[in-house]
């Protein structure tokens, strides 16, 4: 029998049973959840972590290798070597320098393949880039909600504050800049105050842009951080997340409230977000992916 659940954990057994399961794991708090739900479930992991990038106390005690962003050529074949043929990509990754990646002979393949030479890309194309090199070993990519779907956000409130009515039309000029952004594949957040757009994500992720906003902020009604799933995103390799983290750190801006998209957001330790935004006085509001396109 698998142990119960810890707080906060909800396994759920895929359709299709997987016994083995690849993580390959980045920085945060997602990949000890997705490893917790797979080892109650009795699957049996093997972790890939990257140096610098992923907590080593996930490592104790568990199969795993670590390795270098620059190395698929490794990888692939650490996993094959282990019998692994599905795999979930999570947790935050930080964008190395090219010397940083030292690539290795299947990471220079890659690039000559797909003629990424010269090509500014963003973060989803070059996930996808990486499946179609993973795949054409017979790996395949699984979103963390397949094994853990109480991490996606459930439409509607979470908290008791709501957006006003003249948020909500603050609200509906982000949401049209999220989604030229997200086209762009440039970023997935837009903060706005009062109509006006304070800032885009870009590069440096959704905490800088809040940061760096905070700055901007006007008097008045505090400013809304908008955070979509792109248009086009491969929501087995990437979704947008929010936690804690980001609520105290809206919180400390001055925000007035955060919008995501219900069902296809990760939302960690959802209790903890709903007491941070109630004390703050903020809003969160999780939209239906038809209220979004109705509002953009």
């Amino acid at each position: 029998m698998p142990a119960a659940p810890q707080s906060g954990v909800t396994p759920q057994q895929p359709q299709d049973e997987i016994k083995r399961l690849g993580i390959i794991a980045g920085g945060g708090r997602l990949p000890l959840r997705l490893i917790r739900a797979c080892e109650q479930n009795g699957m049996e992991i093997f972790i890939v972590a990257f140096d610098g990038q992923t907590d080593p106390a996930i490592l104790k005690g568990r199969s795993h290798i670590i390795t270098r962003l620059g190395a698929p050529g490794t990888i692939i074949r650490t996993l094959k070597q282990h019998q692994i043929r599905d795999i979930v990509m999570i947790g935050s990754i930080r964008r190395p320098t090219f010397s940083e990646l030292r690539p290795d002979m299947r990471a220079l393949a890659i690039v000559f393949r797909n003629k990424l030479l010269g090509r500014g890309m963003g973060d989803d194309a070059l996930l996808r880039v990486l499946r179609s090199e993973f795949e054409r070993d017979g790996l395949r990519f699984h979103g963390v909600q397949r094994f853990v779907s109480s991490l996606l956000a459930d439409a509607g409130m979470m908290g008791r504050h709501k957006p006003d009515a003249k948020d909500k039309i603050s609200i509906r000029r982000a949401l049209n800049a999220a989604r030229l952004l997200g086209a762009q594949d440039i970023g997935q957040a837009v903060i706005v105050q009062e109509g006006i757009i304070l800032g885009v994500e870009g590069a440096e992720g959704t905490d800088e842009l809040i940061r760096r906003c905070a700055a901007y902020k006007r008097k008045g009604r505090g400013p809304i951080l908008v955070k979509l799933c792109k248009p086009q995103q491969d929501t087995a390799l990437d979704l947008p997340t929010i936690g804690p983290d980001t609520i105290d750190l809206c919180a400390h801006a001055g925000m007035a409230g955060i919008v995501i998209e219900a069902e296809r957001t990760l939302v960690l330790d959802a209790d903890d977000i709903t007491t941070l935004a109630n004390k703050a006085d903020m809003f969160i509001w999780a939209m239906t992916t038809e209220e979004i396109d109705r509002g953009a």
